[in-house]
C-alpha cells in the first residue's frame, strides 16, 4: 500500500493529500525557479495527476502562466505559498516538496539547469549550520 503525505500551503486554507508515488525530484536552478521561489533553486517532485486529493481551500488557488512560455505558478491567494499544479500539458503533477508536510521516500535526483545557478550557491556547503537563528 501506497503511503500519503498531507500537504499545505504556511497559512492552512490549502489542505492536500497525495500519494508518494514520486517518478522524478529535481532541484531546478533555472532563472525562472529562482524567481518563483526567491530562493536559488525549486525542489519538486513529479507524479501522476490522479495521485492528488485537495482536501480544503480549492476556491484559494490562484494560477500564473507565463505567457508564451511553458511555465507555471499556483499558489495559494492568502499567504502565496507554492502548492502543487499540473503544467500547461497536463500530462504531469507538480509538487513543490516544501509544501509537504512529511518528506517524499524519494531523494533529489539531479541538480537540473545547474549553468543558471546563483554564483554563491556552490558555497553553502561550506557556511556554519545552526538548530535556529545563529547566536
Amino acid at each position: 500500500m501506497t503511503d500519503t503525505l498531507p500537504g499545505s500551503c504556511l497559512c492552512g486554507a490549502v489542505t492536500f493529500e497525495v500519494k508518494d508515488e514520486f517518478t522524478q525530484f529535481h532541484l531546478c536552478h533555472c532563472q525562472q525557479c529562482q524567481k518563483v521561489t526567491g530562493s536559488a533553486h525549486a525542489s519538486n517532485a513529479f507524479t501522476k495527476p490522479e495521485n492528488i486529493q485537495w482536501l480544503s481551500g480549492v476556491d484559494q488557488l490562484k494560477r500564473y502562466d507565463i505567457p508564451g512560455r511553458s511555465f507555471t505558478k499556483v499558489f495559494c491567494a492568502t499567504c502565496g505559498s507554492g502548492l502543487p499544479f499540473m503544467p500547461q500539458s497536463g500530462e504531469t503533477l507538480i509538487v513543490p516538496v516544501g509544501s509537504l508536510s512529511r518528506p517524499p521516500t524519494l531523494h533529489p535526483q539531479d541538480h537540473i539547469f545547474w549553468s543558471e545557478r546563483l554564483p554563491w550557491f556552490e558555497h553553502t556547503t561550506d557556511c556554519d549550520r545552526h538548530a535556529g537563528f545563529p547566536p
